[in-house]
């Protein structure tokens, strides 16, 4: 039995079936992303979604999506969806749906009368083109499918209206037309690997409603944009295959283009199978390097969060070279800004004051994955870059102050990634001064940078010495400053305030492999994140307990805005979290951890199917909210599952 398949009673659910989403990528930007009924709910969904440099640095809607009609002796079974004004679903082509299957390649199976009609979908790898094949299963007389493309070619994050300025003309090619909607835009190419016959019926098709973005409280209709339909006789056995791409293919090629990029993909067997399966849609790979996005459908390449998500989706899943290759760009990166100030055009945020100490993390899971003299030869020179940088006061947002801790300003604009803002972008959580989980990772670097990697240098005594010199003071600042009276860490200090708000950055403090806590201390630190912000889909962002709490990422943008990290809940913070509880609790970790992952596997068939939700709720029953697909979530939880392995291999 399939691990995601979806039957009948629940596809012809729209209450059910609406919520769940899928998401396939084609590691270059461009995606595909739509509901598992096919019916589009955000103005981000799409069959051909692409990066389009030229423009901006915004994906674009080119193809929505294709509506496919089944005719035999002369009647139209249509088997689109859409959503239009007044809440009407039509033409109700879900009511057809028998089957859906997401092991391998997403699989839709429809019945209509005596017809039996697969739909598979596959992306093709590093080139901004989807396939889509289908194959008539069986039929009792002659068959013809009918195709209407509806055309967008927008701004992902903007909606389409009617108007004179879009573009009709098209031209035909081989098997199929070529058309562009708007100057500037690339020329879209739909292609069949059998000769259709192209009916020019230009229409517009208006008030199509997005029920995710209503919900948002943004902008949610628009008009698409189809110039016509495809029409060929499909027959039993045969696939017909559809391509929809920006490059005018070979349709000869098509058929084993599709064979060929199904070959090497991971089934999705397992929990892990899908984690591995969703870690590799965020890579992403363009003429400047190598990258991890944040997020889909609307994140771009950020730079804190690719250093958190790195280690888990690449060497978790057993990919050390794409590790590599993504890490080597962002060092570059980073060399390069610290030098002279210049920031890479792809990498967000680089000059965030704690993204060095992510970086310098990142490093250390490599080399804890691999070996410390692998970690040197690679990156010791970064992480010690990184490192005088800090110390000699040259980050202009860091401070390294006399008692070893680090200062940063962050009253005007979000400095850590608790960055929620007010309309005037200036920072709802105003997080400035000495930051917990900031001096935390620092004492973690300056004693990863002598213990692992250059204590036994005789070349690097004086910097061996200066990181000594620095944590030495910095470990006792560190607990004079931070622990509270009641066990847990204060949040963040500014000079005589402290933030009393129980938060999940402590736990990275009691996670880390060099802690400035002992074990008492970690164990404290664990028992008050248990109790107060422990949550089946991860670490609640506030305590309950605390004041402004709010359990319910819901509501208009301002409302959402600030319940972002008011109580909902974050699944990377997971790794810290075990690893915290294993520091304290050792071998007898595994059963509880195991428990854990309980939860997150049961998103497998929530959501974005396959993949985890940029946030969840703080409360019961952990809703999913937020992009559908979030890197550091994915990363933070695969990494718990090698951890999980590890501590089994450990224990026999």
């Amino acid at each position: 039995m399939s691990y995601l398949k979806f039957d009948k009673n629940l596809m012809i659910n729209l209450e059910q079936s609406l919520p769940k989403e899928m998401l396939r990528t084609n590691q270059s930007g461009a995606y595909h992303c739509t509901t598992i009924v096919g019916c589009n709910t955000r103005k981000q969904h799409g069959l051909l979604v692409i990066p389009v440099p030229e423009l901006d640095d915004n994906n674009h809607v080119l193809l929505s999506t294709l509506d496919e009609t089944v005719i035999q002796h002369g009647a139209p079974f249509n088997l689109g969806l859409h959503r239009y004004k007044g809440d009407t679903y039509s033409p109700n082509g879900h009511k057809y749906i028998r089957e859906y299957d997401c092991e391998r390649v997403p699989t839709t199976t429809y019945r209509v009368g005596g017809v039996i009609l697969k739909k598979e979908k596959i992306f093709i790898t590093h080139e901004n083109r989807i396939l889509i094949r289908y194959t008539l299963v069986d039929a009792h007389s002659a068959t013809t499918l009918q195709f209407r493309p509806f055309l967008a070619f927008r701004n992902a994050n903007d909606l389409c209206v009617e108007n004179a300025v879009a573009s009709r003309d098209y031209h035909e090619v081989p098997n199929g037309i070529a058309t562009c909607m708007y100057d500037g835009y690339p020329t879209l190419f739909m292609q069949m690997n059998h000769k259709p016959r192209f009916v020019f019926d230009p229409h517009w098709y208006k008030n199509i409603e997005y029920i995710k973005d209503q919900e948002r409280g943004i902008p949610y209709s628009e008009d698409l944009y189809v110039p016509g339909y495809f029409e060929v006789e499909i027959k039993k056995g045969e696939p017909l295959i559809f391509s929809a791409g920006v490059e005018e293919v070979n349709t000869r090629t098509l058929t084993k283009m599709y064979e060929d990029e199904i070959k090497p993909r991971t089934p999705r067997t397992s929990f892990y199978n899908c984690m591995k399966n969703s870690a590799k849609q965020f890579y992403i790979t363009n003429n400047e390097g190598h990258y991890l996005l944040a997020g889909y459908p609307w994140f771009k390449i950020r730079a804190r969060d690719e250093f958190i998500a790195l280690p888990g989706c690449t060497l978790s899943v057993h990919h050390r070279q794409d590790f590599e290759l993504i890490m080597d760009t962002a060092q570059r990166a980073l060399q390069d800004w610290m030098r002279d100030g210049t920031l890479d055009k792809h990498l967000d945020g680089l000059d965030l004051p704690d993204v060095p100490l992510w970086a310098i993390w990142a490093v250390q899971r490599y080399a804890h994955d691999l070996n410390a003299d692998a970690a040197r030869e690679r990156y010791g020179q970064l992480v010690m870059d990184i490192i005088n940088f800090i110390a000699d006061g040259r980050h202009p947002n860091l401070k390294l102050d006399d008692n070893g801790l680090l200062a940063t300003d962050g009253t005007r604009r979000p400095v850590s990634w608790m960055n929620s803002t007010h309309p005037d972008g200036t920072p709802l959580i105003p997080r400035t001064g000495y930051l917990v989980e900031f001096n935390a990772l620092w004492y973690n670097a300056l004693r990863f940078a002598v213990e692992e990697l250059y204590g036994q240098q005789e070349q690097q005594k004086q910097f061996v010495a200066r990181c000594n010199a620095i944590a030495d003071k910095c470990k006792p600042a560190f607990i004079d400053t931070f622990m509270t009276d009641y066990g847990y860490l204060y949040d963040y200090v500014n000079g005589s305030y402290t933030d009393l708000s129980v938060r999940p950055n402590m736990i990275i403090a009691a996670a880390a492999d060099y802690s400035p806590l002992d074990r008492r201390q970690r164990k404290r630190v664990l028992d008050i994140t248990t109790r107060e912000l422990l949550t089946p889909k991860g670490l609640r962002t506030l305590s309950p307990n605390s004041y402004g709490y709010i359990p319910w990422y819901l509501g208009t943008p301002e409302e959402r805005q600030t319940a972002y990290y008011a109580g909902s809940a974050r699944p990377w913070l997971m790794d810290f979290y075990s690893k915290a509880y294993i520091r304290v609790f050792g071998l007898n970790s595994i059963s509880f951890i195991e428990r854990m992952m309980i939860g997150f596997e049961d998103e497998m068939k929530e959501g974005c199917i396959g993949s985890l939700s940029e946030l969840y709720d703080g409360n019961p029953p952990f809703i999913g909210r937020g992009a559908v697909s979030f890197a550091p979530n994915v990363g933070g939880i695969l990494r718990v599952l090698r951890t999980f392995k590890n501590l089994h291999i450990i224990d026999k």
